[in-house]
């Protein structure tokens, strides 16, 4: 199964420990699926763990290692399509790498934008707790 999680949910699974967004992360990290990226997420990850809000509450011992699994383990796709689908033009780079990457499911906590639009280009998009469902974690 081919996956692209949101930088939010990245971000959640390392706010708190138990959550199901870490449970999501844990189970990549242990071969459950694999996960589709770019270096634009990875930027953005970046970015927002350096948020003052963020790195009051994720060392940045945690956040080094999280990109650096991402590197080791997923799938990155590069040039990048346009896309412009989502309500948020943020967004888009996520539908992008989806569709570049023939991804099975989007995950993401982004109610008003992403999960809005259910799917985009043979790629379902779900929320953390469907998936979860999904994956029969």
């Amino acid at each position: 199964m081919r996956v692209v999680l949101d930088t939010n949910v990245l971000v959640s699974s390392l706010l708190l420990e138990p959550s199901m967004p870490a449970q999501l992360v844990a189970h990549w990290r242990r071969g459950g699926f694999f996960l589709l990226t770019a270096e634009l997420q990875l930027d953005e990850f970046k970015r927002v763990t350096r948020y003052p809000k963020i790195r009051s509450k994720i060392k940045p011992v945690v956040a080094g290692r999280l990109v650096n699994d991402v590197r080791e383990l997923a799938i990155f796709v590069e040039a990048l399509p346009t896309v412009d689908a989502s309500p948020d033009p943020f967004d888009n780079y996520l539908l992008a790498i989806a569709s570049l990457g023939e991804a099975d499911y989007l995950v993401t906590g982004d109610k008003p934008d992403l999960l809005a639009l259910r799917h985009h280009d043979g790629t379902k998009i779900v929320s953390v707790r469907n998936f979860i469902a999904i994956a029969r974690l």
